[in-house]
């Protein structure tokens, strides 16, 4: 059940139209007033980090450059064609093993084959009970 609306509101409006107005609060003025000192803090900052502050060097560092992540570089690795998803993931272990794979791609691929057994077994659900709803309708 949808509860029901105030008598006089409408989409859109306030629910009390003479309140503060917007921009008015607390935050909105102490905005305003460093606003107009920007830039001559920015220009302050950046020759504080040149003549040697890390501090601010660090400051302007973090708000301008992005933290940078780790990335991992693709790796060839041939799994048997033939065989069960087991045989494809203690392949997968001894490359780890092996010093080919980084334990946290032999994890990352591993659970991709459980996804795909998982993904198998519905398909194969699929398959039976179809076939067996083809069965009950022709008998």
């Amino acid at each position: 059940m949808t509860p029901k609306r105030p008598k006089g509101w409408q989409p859109g409006q306030s629910g009390n139209p003479k309140g503060k107005p917007p921009g008015s609060g607390e935050l909105q003025r102490l905005r305003a007033a460093i606003a107009q000192h920007v830039p001559t803090i920015l220009e302050q900052l950046i020759a504080s980090a040149q003549g040697g502050d890390i501090q601010a060097a660090r400051l302007i560092l973090e708000r301008v450059l992005p933290p940078v992540k780790a990335t991992e570089q693709p790796v060839e690795i041939q799994l048997p064609d033939e065989g069960t998803l087991t045989a494809k993931a203690e392949a997968l272990l001894s490359a780890a093993a092996d010093g080919v794979l980084s334990p946290g791609q032999a994890s990352q691929l591993i659970a991709a084959l459980g996804a795909v057994a998982k993904i198998n077994e519905i398909d194969e659900l699929t398959a039976r009970i179809t076939k067996l709803e083809a069965l009950h309708v022709n008998t």
